[in-house]
């Protein structure tokens, strides 16, 4: 598709001006008349190479620029706002970066895309999930109801990040202050209290040689510190694209205690609740089941939900399926089979989403429970570390007197 810049007057005489996308300017024509405009003047626009790439090298939508957009798409639509000028509304209300993705979005779906198809080029922003439930609202003549289920599943998903982040934030505060005061003590007051040691020739304990020795590689190697942040920071995206590494990763990360177990929970709950919004828009459940294990983020899971739409795609029921995965907590299965029973498999999967929600939320707060005495222990034990480092050589210098 080609863009194409217009000026037109409609019949009472009212200036517009925007962008048109289409595969000539016959068909641009064609478009901006069915509109019943007038057209003044038409061309192709032309973007320089510099200005496209630094667009999708910055192009960065945040979270809730999406979780807005479709909240507010789903509330135009529902209010019987045509799709069109509901995107041109979203489009002057929004900032930057999101104003202009739903300028290309608006151009696309004027063009005669669909909505569907015109997300589709987005894939950074809109994921497959959303597209396939988009597409499914389209088919089904459902775009309100399935884009209000988007936005309260989304809305979901940021209140529980938003937990998280908030349970975090003293325990990555407290540690930032523990590394900053360490960092200040061995670079700059140990060394002045290593040299006063020296003048007097004291006797040393040896908690106070432990602390020079860590002080003088600290004030020495500094370099070798920094090298290997950076190792690290390069060397982790690299590795987490090699699969091998990723799932051995994932195993170790679900054997920590507390951590393991809340990873578990909030993948289910997004897993049960996508699942379900999928199923209950109508979706297949082989297909739902493709979609949503390229959302997973876990290669084991992934690895699982190809092994159980294989299953489902030989005629196995889907609990069965999951079931035999070893994967998935025995609740799952067990819950789903009531479903399928009963004909209320997207129902079930809500169900099942709402408890593992509740449980993820309790396990973060028992994380927090568990942080908050962990580093009082780790701190005291440093601070007591540092006095008995400290007092005790400057003790022995005054009895000496």
């Amino acid at each position: 598709m080609n863009k194409f810049e217009y000026k037109c007057k409609d019949h009472n005489g009212k200036s517009f001006v925007g962008l048109v996308e289409a595969r000539d300017e016959t068909q641009a024509a064609r478009v901006l008349m069915e509109k019943g405009l007038i057209i003044i003047r038409l061309h192709l626009k032309s973007e320089g190479l510099l200005a496209s790439n630094a667009f999708k090298f910055f192009k960065k939508v945040s979270f809730n620029d999406k979780v807005n957009f479709t909240r507010q798409l789903s509330t135009m639509i529902n209010s019987g706002l045509p799709l069109t000028d509901a995107l041109r509304i979203l489009e002057e209300q929004s900032g930057s970066m999101m104003s202009r993705l739903i300028n290309e979005i608006t151009n696309q779906v004027e063009s005669g895309a669909s909505l569907s198809k015109a997300l589709e080029t987005h894939p950074e922003v809109f994921e497959k999930v959303y597209v396939a439930l988009v597409r499914a609202g389209e088919e089904a003549g459902v775009l309100d109801t399935i884009l209000n289920r988007l936005a309260d599943n989304l809305e979901k998903q940021k209140e529980f990040g938003s937990k998280v982040k908030g349970a975090l934030i003293y325990p990555a505060v407290v540690v930032s202050g523990m590394v900053l005061v360490a960092a200040v003590m061995m670079i700059f007051v140990v060394p002045k209290l290593t040299d006063l040691y020296s003048e007097f020739k004291a006797d040393l304990p040896l908690p106070t040689k432990i602390l020079m020795a860590m002080s003088s590689f600290a004030v020495n190697f500094w370099w070798l510190g920094l090298l290997i942040i950076a190792g690290v920071v390069i060397a982790i995206p690299t590795l987490m694209k090699q699969r091998n590494f990723r799932i051995e990763f994932d195993r170790f990360m679900f054997k920590i205690p507390i951590f393991g177990k809340l990873r578990v929970k909030e993948m289910m709950a997004d897993f049960t609740r996508t699942l379900g919004l999928l199923i209950g828009a109508g979706v297949l459940v082989l297909d739902a089941l493709n979609i949503v294990k390229d959302s997973m983020g876990s290669p084991i899971f992934e690895d699982a939900i190809q092994q159980a739409a294989d299953a489902v795609q030989k005629g196995f029921p889907l609990a069965t399926a999951l079931s035999e995965t070893g994967v998935f907590p025995p609740i799952v299965p067990q819950m789903i089979s009531v479903g399928e029973e009963t004909g209320k498999t997207d129902e079930v999967l809500a169900k099942i989403s709402n408890y593992f929600g509740q449980e993820a939320e309790q396990s973060v707060k028992n994380l927090t429970s568990a942080l908050e005495p962990l580093i009082m222990v780790v701190l005291g034990v440093g601070v007591a570390f540092l006095v008995i480092a400290i007092i005790m050589p400057i003790y022995n210098l005054t009895s000496q007197f």
